[in-house]
């Protein structure tokens, strides 16, 4: 299982960060080296994603020049699974991570001292979508075809231990569904679902705008609930994480990335046509613009940074109940949102 392999590569690389030895000295950099003295006085920061609507500020953020004008300059690292990216983030190659908000409880419960400082900027981005065949268009149909159809199993696609498992098992247990019902498809590469949907391998899919968008607005698939709706308008699908000591020595730095993500999410709520051009440069989500304008303007509410804590504790209590985790840590012992709080008064 992907989380299990994650804990470990938490603890191993964290390990091998510890121990690695100072770089030698070497002389001042020569006007070659540099493009401009402006780039010199950028800081560089690496941030790794994963391919969620909730990731376009970070995009539009460093297509734009947002990161720039805040005095960063960022490098993102595409993960194809969350467990990698959390691994990256607990071994110091990445700053900061922009994973599922389940992901910085597995690192925490295994003693990787990582913060959450935000939402990474969207809502009601996590969707489950089924094939329009069906006609299941909530989840009250959807267990409404169930009993109608006892001897036909559905086979639902998502990720184990992950947000894109717990909304169904929280949506299971208000419609009153058994996961017994069901066959759940476990994935641990994001696409790899998609690809599965789209080949008919699986007929329901968990998974996150603008992918499931794509689905509907191309007449293939149907709407079943978001996590806008299972839980509340505001939890988040992923958030923004940093290791404590980034938090703790570079508070400048992790308040210039937050305001970088305002600067991109302003754009995409007031000029979503602007934002999608300027993802085209970077060829992030391969999808038409018209399903981006769909995914952006569908959203319950504009993009903000501050998450549902409540919400957010009520799925990490369902991961110790599952045994995900071996311990209930609070979410306000990992969440410390006071900087966003703050930039969004």
């Amino acid at each position: 299982m992907w989380f299990q392999k994650s804990i470990t590569l938490f603890l191993i690389s964290a390990a091998i960060a510890s121990c690695s030895s100072t770089e030698p000295e070497t002389s001042a950099t020569s006007p070659s080296e540099a493009d401009s003295a402006e780039a010199q006085e950028l800081i560089p920061v690496k941030a790794g994603h994963l391919v969620a609507l909730d990731m376009a500020p970070l995009f539009v953020g460093v297509e734009s020049g947002c990161f720039e004008e805040n005095g960063l300059a960022v490098e993102t690292v595409f993960f194809t699974n969350p467990g990698d990216n959390n691994s990256a983030l607990a071994g110091g190659s990445i700053d900061f991570s922009t994973n599922p908000f389940t992901l910085p409880f597995f690192a925490a419960s295994s003693g990787v001292p990582i913060k959450t400082i935000a939402a990474a900027g969207g809502w009601g981005v996590m969707q489950v979508i089924a094939k329009s065949e069906y006609e299941i268009a909530s989840v009250a149909d959807l267990a409404a075809y169930i009993e109608a159809n006892p001897d036909q199993q559905l086979r639902i696609a998502t990720l184990r231990g992950d947000t894109l498992e717990l909304i169904l098992l929280d949506a299971f247990e208000q419609a009153g569904i058994s996961a017994d019902d069901v066959e759940m498809v476990y994935f641990d590469d994001l696409l790899a679902m998609v690809d599965a949907f789209r080949l008919g391998e699986v007929d329901l899919l968990s998974h996150i705008k603008p992918y499931t968008t794509q689905f509907v607005e191309n007449g293939e698939a149907t709407v079943v609930t978001d996590n806008a709706e299972i839980w509340s308008p505001t939890t988040p699908n992923t958030v923004v994480s940093v290791l404590e000591q980034t938090l703790t020595e570079r508070p400048e730095v992790v308040e210039a990335y937050l305001k970088g993500l305002q600067c991109a999410a302003e754009m995409i709520n007031e000029t979503p046509e602007d934002a999608i051009a300027l993802l085209q440069g970077g060829n992030y989500y391969r999808v038409e613009d018209d399903v981006m304008l769909e995914a952006f303007t569908s959203q319950p509410s504009p993009i903000t940074f501050t998450p549902d804590l409540k919400a957010v504790q009520g799925v990490v209590d369902q991961m110790v109940a599952l045994d995900y985790i071996k311990a209930d840590v609070p979410a306000s012992e990992i969440f410390d949102t006071s900087t966003i709080k703050k930039l969004e008064q």
